[in-house]
């Protein structure tokens, strides 16, 4: 990974969007001087220079991005060597472990956020500081609507955990102990001993999940440094890749280098093939979608599946495979991934250090090919992710086949239905539950409004009954999300979701549900006239929020086939304040 050479600047000092606050000869620009020089910077340190905005999700609250205090001292020293002027500017920190119900509900907060804190201050470009699951695409959504220059500094992912001798994966590991636990397979000593060792220094989630799965989709649409994304959070790389962004994004501002510069259909078409190469998140789907809608791009779940068809998982990791993320990179890392997809991404596309896809990636080897895989040895051939509609999901659902056991690929059993996660709680293990392997499991109200924030709740449990059995796998379905680190045949999403009276709220228990991988389809064996008839019967729940940003939130959430973006957020440039006056009168 190297910093790209300066190349001549094409913008003038007084070209700069901060010369509004700093340059020109009034009383506003006075106390933007004089107030700049309260805080103990000499003019030398900003006049005619870059103002570069640091976005740092930082927070006491945020595991995943602890080691941002001394990474934004990192990103600074490299504005300040190229000749910027950086400000650090905290915005919200969405804390998978930590934020209820759901971070999912405050990703749109953090977009807005981003999207004003760069509109109504004197920002020129900047450094967005995230990876946590849901910083990600935040961050992006509200860079992209801005289209200020602007690159990402991921966090990295933590290293691998430990137990008995034993790599541990975050998330993933989680869900297998925890159903040996409940199945009395391993004590509660053991179950101790997981805990202290599954997370243990800084970064985020060490398995393919949400978080490593948008940062390496942010990385392939052009939006990091080479290399950015597979690097440990604690490896001392790490450090040199946050000095070497903040001195390219003074460069990117001389050169007026911005996301539309770089982001195309094509370019998220890369985004996308390398989630499903990689066995990434389901949860990219709802983020990719909301990202690329920013960018002006019609990017679908039709879209999704077809590019699933025909690419094949190369990335050995968990949970859909062995490895992990430290593993992954001592292979190679995302650069000699992409190389292996060959002829599947385009490389010519543009990225943020000037330089097409392909010069990136050029000269990349696999180090370890039982972590990265050749295509003539793929882990599987295509259908990393698949898309399925039906009666039950007229919109669209997903489902993750490398993640589940194969003889539930084609699958119909009686509906086990809970009508809220509350219910599911209380009744999941009762001992007089009515359910067996073949049954299917059925999760409603856990959408965008019915969750509220379609929390990450899909991976349903499996009754400790059936644990006791040796059941690990069984069918479930529910309009939620559920964790990228996940595994298990889950059918997440569906749309419409039950609480706006979508089918699934019309699902009773014993109906027959039949899913088909293959064919891509998820239906309920009840008559059309009956469905009819439950339909009118149907009754709209409360909504969840009557004040807040919750209010806010059902107002103006869309659903999961679109994103889950506020409507009147996903297209469009800011308004007043973006150009002219520095500030709204």
């Amino acid at each position: 990974m190297t910093a790209m050479t300066t190349t001549p600047p094409r913008k003038k000092p007084e070209d700069l969007r901060s010369h509004r606050w700093y340059g020109v000869k009034d009383m506003r620009a006075f106390g933007h001087r004089s107030r700049t020089s309260q805080m103990g910077f000499h003019r030398s340190d900003y006049a005619g220079k870059p103002v570069i905005a640091i976005i740092n999700t930082w927070s006491d609250i945020n595991p995943c991005h602890s080691h941002f205090k001394q990474r934004v001292e990192e990103i600074k020293r490299g504005i300040w060597q190229a000749g910027g002027f950086p400000v650090e500017m905290p915005a919200i920190s969405l804390s998978e472990p930590f934020q209820k119900p759901t971070t999912m509900l405050y990703r749109n907060l953090l977009a807005m956020e981003c999207e004003e804190l760069l509109r109504s201050y004197p920002a020129d470009g900047c450094v967005l500081m995230g990876g946590c699951d849901k910083t990600t695409p935040a961050l992006v959504m509200g860079a992209i609507s801005m289209d200020l220059p602007a690159i990402f500094m991921p966090a990295g992912p933590m290293l691998r955990g430990d137990y008995k001798g034993a790599f541990l994966g975050s998330g993933s590991d989680t869900w297998k102990y925890w159903a040996e636990l409940r199945a009395g397979n391993i004590t509660e000593e053991d179950w101790q001993d997981v805990e202290d060792g599954i997370a243990r220094s800084p970064g985020h989630c060490m398995t393919m999940g949400t978080a490593s799965t948008m940062t390496s989709a942010t990385e392939v649409l052009g939006l990091t440094l080479p290399g950015a994304a597979s690097i440990p959070a604690p490896d001392s790389r790490h450090a040199q890749m946050a000095t070497l962004t903040g001195k390219r994004i003074v460069d990117m501002v001389w050169e007026d280098l911005k996301p539309s510069d770089i982001l195309t259909a094509a370019s998220f078409d890369n985004a996308v093939t390398a989630v499903l190469g990689l066995g990434g998140s389901t949860n990219a789907i709802v983020h990719l979608i909301a990202m690329a809608r920013r960018a002006g791009v019609a990017l679908d779940l039709k879209r999704f599946d077809a590019l699933a068809r025909r690419t094949p998982v190369l990335a050995n990791l968990r949970p859909g495979g062995k490895y992990l993320m430290e593993d992954f990179f001592y292979a190679g890392g995302l650069r000699a991934f992409l190389a292996q997809l060959g002829d599947l991404i385009d490389f010519g596309q543009k990225t943020c250090n000037g330089r097409t896809l392909g010069a990136n990636v050029e000269g990349a080897k696999v180090f370890n090919e039982d972590v990265i895989r050749p295509r003539g040895n793929a882990l599987l051939e295509n259908g990393g992710l698949a898309v399925l509609s039906g009666n039950l999901a007229p919109l669209g659902a997903v489902i993750k086949p490398a993640a589940m056991e194969p003889h539930l690929r084609k699958h119909a059993g009686p509906a086990v239905v809970f009508k809220d996660y509350n219910d599911m709680a209380a009744r999941i293990d009762s001992p007089g539950l009515a359910v067996t392997k073949d049954s299917v499991i059925v999760l409603q109200s856990a959408g965008p409004q019915g969750g509220p924030g379609m929390p990450e709740w899909g991976q349903l449990p499996i009754p400790q009954k059936l644990l006791k059995e040796g059941v690990r796998d069984m069918l479930r379905i529910s309009d939620a999300r559920m964790s990228g680190t996940s595994y298990g045949a889950c059918v997440l999403h569906v749309t419409p979701e039950s609480h706006v009276g979508g089918p699934l709220a019309l699902v009773r228990d014993g109906d027959i549900i039949e899913l088909d991988v293959d064919a891509r389809s998820i239906d309920m064996r009840v008559s059309e006239a009956e469905i009819a008839r439950r339909r009118a019967a149907w009754q709209q729940p409360q909504p969840k929020f009557t004040r807040g940003y919750g209010v806010l939130y059902l107002k103006h959430v869309q659903q999961a086939d679109t994103g889950c973006d506020f409507d009147f957020l996903e297209t469009g440039k800011p308004q007043a304040g973006e150009g002219g006056e520095p500030e709204i009168h």
